[in-house]
């Protein structure tokens, strides 16, 4: 067993990346996420593994120090919050296009504009649906505790290397800011310059002589060369789909509805279901891990199975879109969300379920 803390959950990604043998974090500060970056600052993990930790001057260009470490086969992670990541999109498109890993946390707070630095999960058209430009796509993790939020670093950079993308941890404020106990995996030993080279033969590492000329880039001025890298990434897109799909239930054996909800909003909708089930619902959750790849066949299995679901998001309803398109229009499908940092209570969710599924 692994070592047990008390930690928040911007300091578990901090320690998960250091225990991940992450060579290097570039990140700029911004509330809720700042501890990121304090954690490893004060944490000094140059002596620890020899990983490097450098604030940027802007986020725009930590994402380009992060495009820059990448391409020599690193593996290097940022994080930031809404707005911040918002500045990052060119970046993030640059790295889909030229094919590099990195993870990315994103710590969300209510928008738009500078909104407040309060949770929110209204980032979620911006990470599935790539906030940037082109038809490129994101793995996306959305860690619903701090156990997670460390876990999902250590399976973020394995994702990452496997298919030579960029991979977002979509978490939010609350879960950054909260305090709960997890169990830290035991460091992995970062990778000699020898390895790195033998793992990844794509990377510019130098010019041995027993190695090609290698170019990172995304650019291609041939239209049938930039098509040619469209059709390699959409293949991929759809290995990651085939492949790499999480998610969780709870309650769904015997339910007649279902929340449908990710992150923070999984959680209130795990009390709902108490709520609910002890007034004679039967109500079960759904809970996707991954974003995408979405776990379209799995709900679109238990929607032949229920009446309806409710899809709880602290947003103006987003994932909403994805559960429509997996289901169908066979059964009722409502939302239910709030805003500007507030964050929806379990009795309101059991009201709505009431109100806009079982009597609407």
């Amino acid at each position: 067993m692994g070592e047990l803390r008390l930690m928040k959950g911007n300091e578990a990604v901090a320690e998960a990346a250091i225990r991940a043998g992450c060579d290097g974090y570039f990140g700029y500060p911004i509330t809720p996420q700042s501890e990121v970056m304090e954690y490893l600052m004060a944490e000094k993990p140059h002596e620890r593994t020899g990983m490097v930790v450098l604030q940027a001057e802007s986020e725009t260009a930590s994402i380009n120090m992060l495009y820059g470490a990448a391409g020599t086969g690193k593996m290097v992670m940022t994080s930031s919050s809404s707005p911040g990541i918002s500045l990052m999109q060119e970046g993030i498109s640059y790295m889909a296009g030229a094919e590099l890993p990195a993870v990315i946390v994103n710590v969300v707070r209510g928008g738009p504009g500078l909104g407040t630095i309060q949770p929110s999960q209204a980032d979620y058209f911006q990470a599935v649906k790539g906030g940037g430009h082109g038809d490129y796509k994101m793995i996306v993790l959305a860690p619903a505790s701090v156990q997670e939020m460390c876990d999902h670093v250590k399976l973020g950079f394995d994702l990452a290397f496997k298919y030579r993308t960029p991979v977002m941890i979509l978490s939010d404020g609350a879960i950054g800011q909260m305090m709960e106990k997890v169990v830290l995996f035991d460091p992995i030993p970062r990778r000699t310059e020898e390895e790195l080279i033998r793992q990844n033969p794509w990377a510019a590492t130098g010019k041995p002589k027993d190695r090609k000329h290698i170019i990172i880039t995304s650019l291609d001025l041939d239209p049938a060369g930039q098509e040619r890298v469209n059709l390699k990434l959409q293949a991929k897109y759809r290995e990651i789909e085939k492949n790499e799909i999480l998610y969780e239930t709870l309650g769904c054996e015997d339910a007649e509805y279902l929340f449908v909800a990710f992150g923070l909003s999984a959680r209130i909708c795990q009390k709902s279901m108490d709520l609910a089930r002890a007034k004679g619902i039967k109500v079960g959750l759904f809970r996707p891990v991954t974003l995408f790849p979405f776990p379209v066949k799995a709900i679109n299995d238990l929607g032949k199975k229920v009446k309806g679901m409710l899809v709880v998001e602290m947003n103006a309803g987003q994932m909403i879109e994805d559960v429509k398109l997996s289901v169908g229009c066979s059964i009722k499908i409502e939302h239910y969300g709030r805003f500007g940092g507030i964050i929806p209570t379990p009795d309101e969710v059991v009201h709505a379920l009431e109100t806009q599924i079982i009597g609407g």
